[in-house]
């Protein structure tokens, strides 16, 4: 009798501990914050020049405006020619809790490499700015930049950052985002978002993969359809919704996948990665996702995804694997001095505590950073930058010769820079600057 008795007690023990855990982690699981209220913009706002289909010339661009549907319009003008087209807009309505918006989109099909063009949208006679963009020519070369997360907080600085980069990088031709560009679904973040964007989005395609904070929480997560409204190459390309899509530009090809979503979901898009990298004839492959396959936040991290994808990333020839999510720097081979390169990275105001696994050639705490590739002809040229001060962080080139690739890297003579002031209070703050302290002693690193 007194041994059944301590057993119950054992597991009544043992069950208000599971219940207190999932209470203190309930609002982090599955807490939504509320959307405040909002009126949408009666001229058209928030305007999106994005990628259109796998055709890399192809572009779609999107815009919001009002709460109703009204008749919409986009008219491009080839600077080649005189010529200018009028092209009927595909509207859709979106109510979130906090009001009501219709977004728009029109697709910009038979683009011509090397021209430039100009367009501006309207919606009820109501007219946008004029900008331009331009159809790229060099089929042996591509540049382009990469930002992981940016989640800025309201009124934050992501966007002189952005403007910072593309600055100092003028041969830029898109950006791509690797998930949480937005900090929640949340109408607010949206604005925070264009204002990130602004005087880029327009002119320079814009390629975003979702992220876990582009979902509503729950024990199914749902996608804010504000995320496929405004990134409308994804209403073509989705595949059994699941947000994937891939573009051919010049001699690269992106794969980009939805690595937020459940078990069942990876495995349809495991198939449409095999067959899409089977049937690629691209000289450079290039996987963008949002989970690491390889977490630097500790080994047992994103098991599924790396037990889903890493086996076709290895098998079929992928060069670089663009990942986000981890809130640090961090770059990894594992196939010696050869392909594909791993790399993590943020441009965040928030920092995360990180594990320093020897299996990583490099990582960098306490900033955010941005990424350039560059491809000519054989040869890749992956650089990271301190998107706060712009300064060269990283730099490594990948050689082709027919099948075979060479990595070289160029970073040696680059110092790594850990920064992180822990909270004396915090056990896990403490836990980390004894990490940073060992991986410190162990490279070398004043």
């Amino acid at each position: 009798m007194k041994r059944k008795t301590i057993i119950r007690s054992i597991a009544f023990l043992v069950l208000a501990a599971i219940v207190v855990w999932v209470w203190s982690r309930w609002n982090v699981w599955f807490g939504n914050p509320t959307e405040s209220p909002y009126v949408s913009s009666p001229i058209p706002t928030r305007i999106l020049l994005t990628f259109g289909d796998s055709i890399g010339e192809n572009r779609n661009v999107s815009w919001q405006c009002d709460s109703m549907l009204l008749p919409s319009h986009l008219e491009l003008q080839d600077l080649e020619e005189t010529t200018m087209q009028t092209i009927p807009a595909k509207g859709e309505i979106y109510e979130s809790p906090g009001g009501k918006t219709a977004y728009y989109a029109v697709h910009l099909r038979g683009l011509k490499s090397g021209h430039q063009y100009r367009y501006r949208v309207c919606t009820n006679e109501h007219y946008s700015d004029w900008y331009e963009f331009s159809v790229s020519t060099h089929r042996g070369d591509t540049e382009f930049l990469f930002v992981g997360d940016v989640q800025d907080t309201l009124a934050g600085i992501a966007n002189h950052l952005l403007k910072q980069a593309f600055h100092q990088h003028p041969r830029a031709e898109f950006l791509v985002c690797g998930g949480d560009l937005i900090e929640r679904p949340l109408d607010c973040y949206w604005d925070e978002t264009f204002k990130t964007l602004d005087s880029i989005a327009q002119t320079t395609p814009i390629l975003t993969i979702t992220g876990n904070h582009d979902y509503w929480k729950g024990v199914i997560c749902r996608l804010d359809p504000r995320f496929w409204l405004v990134n409308s190459f994804y209403q073509d390309t989705s595949i059994g919704d699941n947000q994937v899509f891939t573009v051919r530009y010049n001699d690269l090809q992106l794969f980009c996948l939805d690595s937020n979503r459940e078990f069942m979901y990876l495995w349809t898009q495991r198939d449409w990665l095999k067959q899409q990298l089977q049937s690629s004839s691209a000289t450079w492959k290039i996987l963008v996702m949002h989970h690491p396959l390889y977490s630097i936040k500790g080994a047992a991290n994103n098991l599924i995804q790396r037990w889903m994808f890493n086996d076709l990333v290895q098998e079929y020839g992928v060069d670089l694997v663009l990942q986000g999510h981890e809130h640090a720097y961090a770059r990894m081979r594992t196939n010696g001095e050869t392909t594909p390169i791993y790399t993590v990275s943020h441009c965040s105001p928030k920092n995360y505590r990180i594990e320093f696994d020897e299996q990583f050639d490099r990582f960098g705490s306490g900033s955010r950073y941005y990424q350039k590739v560059c491809i000519q002809g054989d040869t890749m040229f992956l650089t990271a930058y301190d998107a706060m001060s712009g300064i060269l962080y990283d730099s490594l080139q990948i050689r082709k010769n027919g099948t075979e690739s060479e990595v070289v890297d160029l970073a040696q003579s680059i110092p790594e820079i850990i920064t992180f002031i822990p909270n004396p209070n915090n056990r896990k703050d403490r836990q980390f600057a004894e990490r940073i302290q060992a991986y410190k002693e162990r490279k070398g690193i004043k």
